[in-house]
């Protein structure tokens, strides 16, 4: 019997915040870009962050975290004045987290150093989103590494919309720069109204897939589980994955979760409906966890390393 090629691994890439999450346990590693990498790593890929922190201890101790964590730290930028990123987490309902996030800080000044350009012109998938665009420095940059991946590379909106660091021109340049779109169930409706889409959800989902030529829309839905829109040639194909109940200690991190599971998917070309599955699977493990970045069990990756290579 034949043994199985080997697989390529692939190249991940982050691009924006991250932060301290403060919650009542005590301070937890976060920032979606860092979730992100964090859990694409631990799926397979190669992983690394283009991030800024503050010279301070917060600072020091991401970085020292990067390194326990198997992430590069040569992208992560170090701010002489601005101080390392914080948010305020406060838990309410069944796990569900309220996000107050300090303005001002390192990843707001975020800049487009050669070595930042060299590790996205070099990614085979990058992600980033909405809250690390609210300053105009980070935002110019974020805009110009998306635009600096390869033609193939997915570019990955996870639109992330948190208090009012948002605007229009921010999420459809966005969009425009996006091939693939990853929002939630709270975030579609807010969407939906800044662009003025009516209509169901699978029709807006279908309008911004066409309109702003997406590969694949990924909604989650929390317990109702996660609902997948590939766009192809003729007809689209959906995937509409139910979920299980899982007894929740916080949803920090799921959805970055989620969207590594996704992308490492994809760049695995599995079936659209185990891409679903295996995505949910693990953002139910994450929310069985304390924090955003619990270890993940080796059975995830295994699933990843066991399909077919690219």
């Amino acid at each position: 019997m034949l043994g199985s090629k080997k697989q390529i691994p692939v190249n991940v890439v982050g691009v924006g915040e991250v932060l301290w999450d403060l919650l009542l346990t005590g301070p937890q590693l976060g920032g979606a870009p860092a979730n992100f990498a964090y859990h694409a790593h631990a799926l397979g890929a190669q992983a690394q962050v283009i991030t800024r922190v503050g010279n301070d201890d917060y600072g020091r101790e991401i970085i020292r975290r990067f390194h326990e964590m198997g992430l590069r730290d040569a992208t992560v930028q170090v701010d002489e004045t601005a101080p390392t990123g914080t948010a305020k987490v406060e838990l309410f309902g069944n796990g569900l987290a309220h996000f107050t996030i300090q303005e001002n800080v390192a990843w707001d000044y975020l800049a487009a150093t050669g070595e930042a350009l060299a590790v996205a012109s070099a990614a085979d998938a990058i992600c980033f989103g909405s809250l690390a665009q609210r300053s105009e420095p980070s935002r110019d940059t974020i805009q110009q590494l998306v635009a600096a991946a390869p033609a193939n590379a997915l570019r990955v909106l996870d639109i992330n919309l948190r208090q009012t660091f948002h605007s229009r021109g921010v999420i459809e340049k966005s969009l425009q720069l996006a091939s693939v779109l990853k929002l939630n169930d709270d975030e579609l409706p807010t969407v939906a109204g800044i662009l003025g889409l009516t209509g169901s959800t699978k029709h807006q989902i279908e309008w911004l897939a066409n309109t702003f030529s997406l590969r694949l829309v990924a909604l989650t839905r929390g317990a109702n589980g996660s609902l997948l829109y590939q766009k192809q040639e003729e007809e689209g194909r959906w995937s509409d994955c139910p979920s299980r109940l899982v007894k929740v200690v916080d949803t920090v991190g799921a959805g970055d979760s989620f969207t590594a599971a996704l992308v490492l998917g994809l760049l695995r070309r599995m079936d659209l409906d185990e891409i679903n599955n295996i995505a949910n699977e693990v953002a139910r493990y994450v929310c069985s966890h304390a924090g955003a970045t619990p270890s993940l069990p080796v059975e995830f990756a295994r699933k990843f390393s066991t399909a077919p290579p690219q």
